[in-house]
């Protein structure tokens, strides 16, 4: 009986006691941890090569638009390389971080619109995203969200089918639909002297007060011979294209200064007030009101306005 009770003492003392207790371990689940996965390796070696690791595997919240292996293996197709390693640093960090926004975005939280990236565009200033919800998720036109919501435990991935390049000021007015009648008098042929595209696609910066559709439809209404942008003579409109840009200067909606007078690449001025908003005066003291502000881009800027303006008396 004495041994027995002596055994059993013991085995009770072995069953509530470790005499080398092993600390409890946990899972990291951060979004470098996501990306580390098998459908996204060349992701995580980018992300590896420009020390994005670190910076992605901190508090966060980070949201983050991760292409997989495929979105990559199109996109070297698409630039006509071999490899990532024909990106130079620099532009692969510009990518990279075009991907991820601040704070945790969920597929629940999105609306049709822009937010900014984490990713430089002209003059330091963070890279305009254009999200449109009008058919699942899509992003500038360009790539779309095949799997949300994968959450992490600083912030949310969501998985995208295509890379999204750096934005220029082209490529953004024709990833937002409400400038479509723009990018077609932009792209009109009778313009073959001024290519416009070349143009707004260079090093810049640019400065554009961009018409929305709405805009447009208004001139052509206020002409009764306008049925449609090939009615407008071709050198009023290359004026007119002219009169809303810029160059030289990347100017963002909080250096816009009341009473500024703009050189305008079509060579006269522009009135600036900001007392309400900011709105435009043009020559013939017509007004148009910046809608939209500060759409970034890698070489410039866009601010969407309700009127077109005309560099007429």
């Amino acid at each position: 009986m004495l041994f027995a009770l002596s055994f059993a003492f013991v085995g009770c003392s072995d069953d509530t006691e470790d005499p080398d207790p092993q600390p409890a371990t946990t899972t990291s689940n951060t979004i470098v941890d996501i990306a580390g996965g098998a459908d996204f390796t060349t992701l995580a070696t980018a992300l590896d090569r420009v020390d994005l690791i670190t910076t992605l595997q901190g508090d966060g919240p980070f949201t983050v638009f991760a292409p997989t292996n495929a979105a990559f293996d199109a996109l070297l197709l698409e630039l006509g390389i071999d490899g990532l390693d024909k990106v130079s640093d620099a532009q692969l960090t510009q990518i990279l971080l075009n991907h991820v926004v601040s704070g945790k975005v969920l597929s629940t939280d999105l609306e049709t619109g822009y937010v900014s990236t984490l990713s430089d565009g002209a003059q330091q200033t963070k890279l305009s995203l254009y999200i449109d919800l009008t058919a699942g998720v899509k992003l500038n036109n360009r790539s779309a969200v095949t799997t949300p919501d994968v959450l992490a435990d600083n912030g949310v991935v969501h998985v995208i089918d295509k890379v999204l390049l750096v934005p220029n000021v082209v490529d953004a007015a024709v990833a937002n639909p409400n400038f479509s009648i723009l990018v077609a008098a932009l792209t009109d042929e009778r313009l073959a002297d001024v290519d416009f595209v070349n143009i707004l696609s260079g090093d810049g910066p640019f400065t554009v007060f961009a018409p929305t559709n709405a805009a447009f439809e208004a001139l052509l209404a206020s002409n009764e011979e306008w049925n449609g942008l090939a009615d407008v003579p071709a050198a009023t409109l290359e004026a007119v294209l002219k009169y809303h840009v810029i160059a030289g200067d990347n100017i963002t909606s909080s250096e816009l200064t009341d009473g500024a007078q703009p050189v305008t690449f079509e060579g006269s001025t522009i009135t600036i007030n900001t007392t309400d908003g900011v709105v435009i005066t043009d020559k013939g003291g017509r007004t148009s009101k910046v809608i939209l502000a500060d759409v970034q881009t890698s070489n410039g800027v866009i601010h969407a306005i309700q009127n077109v303006i005309l560099p007429l008396d």
